[in-house]
């Protein structure tokens, strides 16, 4: 069973790699995230947010990367691009157009366990504030987050 979910994961991965070589769509941010749900289950909590904040190409790959939140409390387990926010709770700091995204996120996580937020962030290739939509998938206590910008 492990090494069909392991094949499966790497299938998985080569097949978004070659995706990703043009703008990672909304297929992409759920096929990541489904990919850190799995290691979660495989491997613990630990070791996802240890694979966020290294930055390892299977959940960090350009503007596309997964960051981790607790559910209960808001605060940022893990963020490949801004390790400042980590361990802080941002839940209700808006985004430049004053939405409380991360509210929503934790709203949507908790009611249905996935789903899609549209805010304002920061995109790490552009560093410019831009549209973004972002796939959510509840794992236990925490919420994986995956997103893309929209051009």
């Amino acid at each position: 069973m492990k090494l069909l979910a392991t094949a499966t994961a790497l299938c998985l991965g080569l097949a978004c790699s070659g995706a990703l070589a043009n703008e990672p769509t909304e297929k992409d941010a759920i096929a990541m995230a489904e990919r850190g749900a799995a290691l979660m289950k495989s491997k613990g909590k630990a070791e996802m947010m240890k694979k966020i904040n290294a930055k390892d190409p299977d959940f960090v790959q350009g503007e596309l990367y997964v960051d981790m939140r607790d559910i209960k409390t808001g605060i940022v387990l893990a963020h490949p691009y801004n390790p400042s926010i980590v361990g802080k709770d941002l839940t209700d700091v808006p985004d430049a157009n004053g939405k409380k995204y991360r509210r929503e996120i934790i709203e949507l996580a908790a009611a249905k366990g996935k789903g899609w937020v549209d805010y304002q962030y920061k995109n790490p290739t552009s560093g410019k504030i831009e549209p973004k939509t972002t796939y959510i998938l509840r794992v236990d206590d925490v919420v994986l987050e995956a997103g893309i910008y929209k051009k």
